[in-house]
């Protein structure tokens, strides 16, 4: 990869950085974060209190790449026909015409996703894993890139369907807004004061240049002494004594493929053990099943993770 492409990708996330900070502000690690996950294609599970800017984030988002949007409020009686679409008999026709569900988008915005019944949160798995739906038996493609963010309270769980493994397992990050420094707070305050300047973003790219990123971002350079890294982290995952489910190879895949980016924002044509180590914990953590945790599972795993980073030998060989 030449040093004007790493400069192109390191350009677009500053980009990025700089649109959607005009209504997030002091979060500039999160949403490098979210574009880790946008150049990987993955996924992102959003965990946080209400009122911490989870939906301004995505809204913010959207229009900064300027793709198409679409937000569904999860609730208990949520169908999953009310997600992928139905086939609806036409009277004039005489013939079953499909109409599309709101997955048909480029970002989802899957609002507090554990209200809705396991049926219709395990709708959105063959969406997020194979980027198409299928409806009596007929395959729909979904519009690439397809990006979803589902949120979710941490706190309150009354009337909750927590999601499971299988399910968590397909979200490439699980990430927290946090509230802001004091401050961020007070510059939000000042930008809100007269209006929401979410009204003023503007596209600063669009979908194809996202796309292309993506490929770009795959020709990042990982040498085997790094691979042996990352893969000793996931392994001892599997075999500590305070987890009961490791990282799958699924899990394994979206590590790698973070690295990478995580690398290319940092202007690099190849992975380092730094940029492991960035993306270990938010890449991790929802994978793991911890045993006995008196804190939160996040909490809980989160702190396993830093363990194993902290006993893991890092490679001190050439990366190229």
């Amino acid at each position: 990869m030449s040093r004007i492409v790493q400069n192109q990708i390191q350009e677009l996330s500053k980009r990025l950085t700089d649109s959607i900070s005009k209504v997030i502000k002091g979060k500039d690690d999160v949403i490098r974060k979210v574009t880790v996950c946008l150049l990987c294609g993955g996924h992102i599970l959003l965990e946080d209190i209400p009122g911490t800017g989870k939906t301004t984030l995505v809204k913010a988002l959207a229009r900064s790449v300027n793709a198409s949007f679409t937000r569904v409020q999860f609730t208990p009686d949520l169908l999953p026909s009310d997600l992928t679409g139905a086939n609806i008999y036409n009277q004039k026709t005489t013939e079953f015409d499909f109409k599309p569900g709101p997955v048909f988008t480029q970002i989802l915005l899957a609002d507090e996703i554990n209200r809705a019944t396991p049926r219709t949160q395990s709708s959105l798995l063959e969406c997020m894993e194979e980027g198409q739906v299928t409806v009596d038996g007929e395959t729909h493609r979904l519009q690439q890139p397809f990006f979803v963010v589902a949120t979710q309270n941490p706190v309150e769980i009354q009337g909750t369907f927590p999601l499971p493994e299988a399910q968590l397992d397909r979200f490439f990050m699980r990430l927290s807004m946090g509230y802001p420094q004091p401050e961020s707070e007070r510059a939000m305050l000042t930008e809100f004061m007269q209006g929401s300047p979410l009204e003023s973003i503007s596209p600063i790219t669009d979908t194809s240049e996202i796309l292309h990123a993506q490929q770009l971002v795959r020709q990042i350079t990982v040498c085997e002494s790094v691979q042996d890294y990352l893969l000793r982290i996931v392994t001892a995952t599997r075999s500590h004594d305070r987890i009961r489910l490791g990282v799958s190879p699924r899990g394994s895949i979206a590590f790698l493929r973070a690295s990478q980016a995580w690398a290319a924002l940092e202007g690099r044509e190849y992975v380092l053990p730094d940029d492991v180590k960035a993306v270990c914990c938010d890449v991790l953590s929802h994978r793991l099943l911890c045993k006995g945790a008196h804190l939160s599972q996040n909490e809980a795993a989160r702190s396993i993770l830093q363990e194993i980073l902290n006993g893991t030998p890092v490679p001190i060989e050439a990366p190229v």
